[in-house]
């Protein structure tokens, strides 16, 4: 008990300091999460960080801590698999002869915090500390040089690379075609870069410009062998170079005989130069050191919107890291729209909703609805003026879509739970187009928005002619229960009623003596030795062709949360299933690496068996996250599996598209949720501690609680769930969560 009060007392009384010094940035830079430590805010477009010469294979951030650093670039992406984007800007501070080639340097005493990255580069009697820090479209740097000639390059081309593919080449390796510098004078200079290839493969532009605090003693421009002394304009890449030899950059060199401190900024605009200059004067007034605060003042502010009580040292770090993993993407270009006009906010690198659907963007809805809103709104504007909303986009483009029209559940989840500012009448065209309308003619083998209709609407599921067949069938039939419930809160009845009906198309493709999801070819015979525990080769060509996308039969047939309780009925009701779900995760077939299954720990609570949850759960996030730079199980996802953790570690769990959250096994006392307007939901668990995972009885605001499931309205109204904990399993929970058509009636109930 003595501990128990201790551990409150810590927690209660956390100054925001202490949840900073909680967050580490280099969580997931390794183990394949793909996470950038650079210097960043809430939903920045800046990422000011590290690139290194040796990229692994299936690495897009452009950052192995093993390799040596090659300079500091403006822009990444975190936490993404596929193929490697952005990397633009690159500085590489140097000492010495100036040179544009060999820069690849050793690196030691690394330190990152929330927007904030630090590391000193070169050899010990050349050393130079890199600083960073960053406003949502500048990056601030400060370089501490010895004495002597220093040097700064900026290599306007740059690009991240990767090493990917079953040939250990990227399928789209980034490329830049155009750049332009002009070096106005001795602290200034400016231009563009276009680059194409990369995720997904589009060209965009991008454009800078850079300011010095002091003047440089010589300048110039270079490209990927020479140096031009005193040329203060260059246009052009040599397409002719192979690799990264078609670079473009500016220099400025400083004679000091003392140590000297070199801060430079750099703004960064999808529209125009100018704009990027404006951006740089509007901030002329900030120092670095007042960024600096700046940027932890808004992530003190952000990670205060979950406040956690008890637990170890270890989870409580782990869950903040996770909390600052989950506000990095997308990004929030308001302003910089340059692909049509709009007043309507805009974010970029939604990679992928795929991922981020199932627990991100539920996340953001409880504590970040302005911020939800905006991206709702955001993907609406991009259906308005594109025609489709994406399932993916980044850099201004819409990306391959993965499976379904993941964009519609996070319409579906918007609507369901009533989020303000969003035009429900244009959400409702979003959607039914998806539904109603195939994107691309028949044949066609990967595309970048909606669905392939064909044989959807002729046969009731997607056959062998096509990628991801199988897999895709179970998205199909989910994203149409999305749209469904989106015509029924429309008041759209007929069309609710026909597609809830194809959201049933699951079951085309189910075999029950397999007991799982068996593709099949278009005249109706299934596909030949087949076992439902395959597991295609993970390597890019194959996971775009294989029936079942970045998984398995045995993984994908759990994902159908729009009708669990018509999976129980064909598994033969709830023992049956729970025996099913638990074959599942004995036989090590469950992965908590990637998407398709991360609902299936939760699925037991519709089968009664609330206790399997509690164990699941309790031992996933013993055995997969970490400390440590390899503490996720794999990509982070643009903060999926981060936001997987918070969820779990807190004890809710989000259904995406539905106004329901499960209960499982908090791993803190307390949890508070921030939800805006003054209003708070705490969880909490009395009892609790590594053996006593179990909850035995619960109460809502003082009344007892018979079920394992809450309302999306009982929880944004604030109050309080209390769950005694015990040792032993108890079935404390007599009514199961409401399945397809009966999930609507919560909806009504609510209203």
């Amino acid at each position: 008990m003595a501990t128990a009060l201790l551990s409150f007392a810590f927690a209660a009384s956390m100054p925001a300091q202490t949840r900073l010094a909680l967050v580490d940035p280099l969580v997931g830079s390794t183990n394949g999460g793909n996470t950038t430590p650079g210097a960043q805010i809430p939903f920045g477009f800046i990422s000011l960080g590290p690139d290194t010469a040796d990229v692994d294979h299936g690495v897009t951030n452009g950052y192995n801590p093993d390799a040596e650093m090659i300079g500091f670039s403006y822009t990444h992406e975190s936490g993404t698999g596929g193929e490697a984007k952005y990397g633009n800007f690159r500085v590489t501070p140097t000492m010495g002869e100036l040179s544009p080639r060999n820069l690849i340097y050793p690196w030691r005493d690394e330190h990152a915090e929330p927007g904030f990255y630090g590391v000193t580069i070169g050899k010990p009697e050349a050393a130079i500390r890199a600083e960073h820090t960053a406003t949502r479209m500048v990056g601030y740097s400060r370089y501490s040089f010895p004495a002597g000639h220093a040097n700064l390059l900026l290599d306007v081309s740059s690009r991240l690379r990767m090493q990917g593919g079953a040939s250990g080449v990227s399928s789209y390796p980034q490329a830049a075609t155009d750049a332009s510098v002009t070096i106005p004078d001795a602290r200034h200079a400016e231009g563009s870069v276009t680059v194409a290839g990369g995720w997904n493969p589009a060209p965009y532009t991008l454009y800078f410009a850079m300011e010095l605090d002091r003047d440089a003693s010589a300048n110039g421009t270079w490209d990927q062998n020479k140096t031009y002394p005193g040329r203060t304009t260059a246009r052009g890449v040599d397409q002719r170079a192979k690799g990264y030899r078609n670079q473009l950059g500016a220099y400025f060199t400083f004679e000091d005989v003392r140590p000297t401190t070199v801060e430079m900024r750099l703004a960064v605009s999808w529209v125009s130069v100018a704009q990027a200059r404006r951006t740089l004067a509007d901030e002329r007034s900030l120092t670095f050191d007042g960024v600096r605060r700046q940027a932890a003042e808004q992530w003190s502010r952000t990670l205060e919107k979950i406040d956690v009580q008890g637990g170890s040292e270890e989870q409580r770090r782990i869950f903040y890291t996770a909390l600052y993993r989950a506000h990095t993407m997308p990004h929030d270009l308001t302003g910089e729209n340059v692909w049509w006009k709009s007043d309507a906010p805009h974010y970029e690198d939604f990679y992928t909703l795929w991922d981020t659907f199932r627990t991100l963007h539920p996340l953001y809805t409880l504590i970040e609805p302005e911020r939800q809103t905006a991206m709702v709104r955001s993907l609406l504007d991009t259906y308005a003026h594109t025609g489709w909303l994406p399932d993916a986009r980044i850099a201004g483009a819409n990306g391959l879509v993965q499976g379904g029209s993941n964009g519609d559940v996070v319409i579906a989840d918007a609507l369901v739970k009533r989020l303000p500012g969003v035009d429900w009448k244009q959400a409702y065209a979003a959607v039914k187009k998806d539904a109603e309308v195939s994107s691309v003619p028949p044949g066609d083998e990967g595309w970048n928005e909606g669905r392939q209709l064909d044989e959807w609407s002729r046969l009731g599921y997607m056959s062998l002619s096509y990628q991801r067949s199988a897999s895709r069938t179970l998205e199909y039939a989910a994203d149409d229960y999305s749209v469904a419930t989106v015509a029924h809160l429309m008041g759209e009845e007929k069309d609710a009623a026909r597609f809830l009906k194809s959201s049933g198309n699951w079951r085309n493709l189910w075999d029950r003596k397999l007991q799982c999801i068996h593709p099949r070819y278009a005249d109706g015979s299934y596909l030949e030795n087949f076992d439902c525990d395959h597991l295609y080769p993970d390597y890019l060509l194959l996971w775009w062709d294989v029936p079942f996308y970045e998984g398995n039969s045995a993984q994908y047939s759990t994902y159908i949360p729009q009708d669990i309780s018509g999976l129980i009925e064909l598994l033969g009701g709830k023992d049956a299933a729970t025996t099913w779900l638990d074959r599942l995760f004995d036989q090590k077939l469950y992965t908590q690496g990637n998407e398709p299954d991360i609902l299936a720990p939760y699925t037991y609570i519709y089968t009664g068996r609330q206790d399997r949850t509690a164990e699941r759960v309790r031992a996933i996030l013993k055995s997969e996250y970490h400390t440590g730079r390899a503490g996720l199980p794999g990509n982070d996802d643009a903060g999926t599996m981060s936001s997987w953790y918070l969820w779990s570690a807190i004890g809710l769990y989000p259904v995406a598209g539905q106004p329901l959250y499960l209960i499982g096994s908090p791993v803190f006392d307390s949890a508070t949720l921030h939800l805006g307007d003054a209003r708070s939901f705490t969880i909490r668990a009395q009892g609790g501690s590594k053996s006593a995972i179990y909850v035995q009885s619960a109460t809502l605001n003082g009344k007892p609680l018979e079920r394992a499931w809450l309302t999306h309205a009982e929880v944004i109204g604030g109050g309080e769930l209390i769950l005694i904990m015990g040792e032993k399993p108890s079935r404390w929970d007599k009514i199961p969560p409401p399945s397809g058509a009966d999930v609507w009636k919560l909806i009504q109930s609510a209203d």
